[in-house]
């Protein structure tokens, strides 16, 4: 399993779309296993579901995203939640105990 976190210095992105980076976490067994930084490679419309789906992930954590890019994730098997806040530690944790609940979508487009 691979999670993508959007994130603004050690917090979860409140928008998908304009994050500076990703942290992304492959997790076997449970556990997370490696941690990696990739820089944004900007807001172009349907460009990041596909650039997550090369990069093999199967999870995305966020605050919120845009309607049109939900449904790009779902068309790609790739679970969005969103309305997530705090950090990309209290997340993933959070993730990992099976705690974590998506609450209400940051975004509005």
């Amino acid at each position: 399993m691979k999670v993508c976190i959007p994130i603004e210095g050690t917090m979860v992105s409140q928008h998908f779309g304009h994050t500076p980076e990703f942290l992304i976490v492959t997790i076997e067994d449970g556990k997370a296993v490696s941690r990696k930084v990739e820089k944004s490679p900007g807001h172009e419309p349907g460009l990041l579901p596909k650039l997550m789906a090369s990069w093999g992930v199967t999870h995305v954590i966020t605050g919120g995203l845009g309607r049109r890019a939900l449904d790009m994730f779902e068309e790609r098997n790739i679970r969005v939640i969103s309305g997530v806040s705090g950090t990309a530690d209290e997340a993933l944790e959070s993730f990992l105990g099976g705690k974590l609940v998506a609450g209400e979508n940051m975004c509005d487009h």
